[in-house]
């Protein structure tokens, strides 16, 4: 969940999901529930079908379908303004005043708009490669570079406060409002209330709409100039409500945690507070890519299985340039492309991160635009380029059709989880393929 702990964390829980933000990249989930602080972006999304799937956190979590869904208003605006009278009453149980409801719900309207962008998800996503392309671009990097020198006075202060490196804060902050470029411009009650109304998570979103009062009544930020992502998320690194109750810093000292303004101070502490807050190491690596040795075994791949470098380097494991990796605490080999795309070696912090968000691209996204930033250049290895993602009934016929052939996955749901990878690696060893327990294309159309 995280940053959509803070945005579009929100719908922990429910697999596979999308979660989007102002930024432009988005990032299809399937890994452990988490609340989360922040909301990636709308643009590109990303597919993570690898080894260690688990369930996601951010505010999104969208069923998959093959068609855009027109939305038309079912329930006319008269049925939303009976609802809000009904929610009234539970906000005001919740610690909500009269005053501050009336005043934050003056002019709100059912928004159509916000339902359909809700609703209209493509079943296709793209690639990790692809993610990663528009994540670490060098328009991004560039950007980044520019904007820690803009704000290096600003950044190094938050760095030494909160030990997390201005390099990995920037990173969040291209990542998830292009360095507050696209900050979301939806009025945030009007947003969340149609969603709540809507009642699909309404659960969920009810409990942001309070989160989103109470700060209204905290005084931070005035009901108009709360605005943010048509899910809820908000500011430069796109926070969810519930995720700034939590964490939002006042790092100016002006009485207000104001992440809506054109001084980022107050985002990117609030950013660096919740990496702090759940372990983030300063001076450790999130990973490191890998060059594997020939016969390398791939069943000792993803993030449940931890060894101190050194016995990775034992089994020949060595950075990509061919060189011996620092010790930084145990461990873990992460294939987010099977056995032909990049090797990572990931580290407690790539861990830290994924409680922004979970999913891999994301956190590899992040860890390696720091990278970039700091002034690292490209991966040195290639991607399965002309490999296409599975389509969400796809993945639920690879299941079925594993199952038949005796490598049973435990059920269909369209997760590619570790019952399916393992059953995937199966497969692959009896074909004699390499078994990265990679869910790609080529796995389906050998099963056909």
């Amino acid at each position: 969940m995280r940053n959509w702990v803070m945005i579009f964390g929100f719908v922990a829980g429910l697999l596979p999901a999308v979660v989007a933000g102002a930024s432009g990249l988005a990032v299809e989930v399937s890994k452990r529930p988490v609340e989360r602080p922040v909301v990636a972006g709308e643009t590109v999304v990303a597919t993570v079908a690898t080894s260690g799937v688990i369930a996601l956190p951010r505010p999104a979590a969208r069923p998959q379908r093959e068609e855009s869904v027109q939305v038309q208003p079912a329930v006319g605006n008269a049925g939303f303004q009976r609802w809000i009278r009904s929610f009234r009453s539970r906000a005001v149980a919740a610690g909500i005043t009269s005053q501050t409801f009336d005043a934050a719900f003056r002019g709100v309207q059912y928004n159509t708009g916000v339902i359909q962008k809700d609703r209209n998800q493509s079943e296709f996503t793209k690639q990790i490669w692809e993610y990663l392309d528009s994540a670490a671009s060098d328009t991004r990097v560039n950007n980044g570079r520019a904007a820690v020198r803009q704000h290096r006075r600003l950044l190094e202060q938050i760095e030494a406060r909160y030990g997390v490196e201005k390099e990995v804060v920037a990173a969040i902050w291209g990542l998830e409002s292009a360095y507050g470029e696209y900050r979301g411009s939806e009025p945030l009650i009007e947003s969340l209330a149609t969603l709540a109304f809507d009642g699909r998570r309404g659960r969920f979103f009810e409990s942001q709409l309070i989160a989103a009062l109470k700060i209204i009544q905290s005084g931070d930020v005035r009901p108009n100039q709360m605005t943010g992502s048509w899910a809820g998320a908000m500011g430069h690194t796109q926070f969810i409500p519930t995720s700034y109750l939590a964490y939002a810093q006042d790092f100016t000292g002006d009485g207000k945690r104001d992440i809506w303004s054109d001084n980022p101070a107050d985002a990117l502490a609030s950013t660096a507070a919740y990496l702090a807050r759940f372990g983030w190491t300063k001076g450790q690596p999130w990973g490191v890519e890998v060059q594997l040795p020939r016969g390398f075994n791939y069943g000792l791949t993803g993030e449940r299985i931890k060894k101190p470098v050194r016995e990775w380097m034992a089994l020949g494991i060595r950075d990509a340039n061919g060189n011996r990796i620092p010790e930084h605490g145990r461990a873990s080999i992460l294939l987010p492309a099977g056995a032909q795309g990049a090797a990572f070696m990931i580290f407690q912090n790539f861990h830290v991160i994924e409680r922004y968000n979970t999913a891999d691209a994301y956190v590899i996204g992040v860890g390696h635009l720091s990278d970039r930033i700091a002034g690292a250049g490209p991966l040195r290895s290639d991607w399965p380029r002309g490999d296409r993602p599975l389509r969400f009934s796809e993945k639920q016929e690879m299941q079925r059709m594993l199952t038949a052939a005796g490598f049973n996955t435990d059920g269909v749901d369209g997760i590619i989880g570790p019952n399916t990878i393992a059953a995937i690696r199966r497969f692959q060893s009896s074909v004699g393929m390499i078994p990265d327990g990679y869910a790609s294309y080529d796995i389906l159309r050998r099963l056909r």
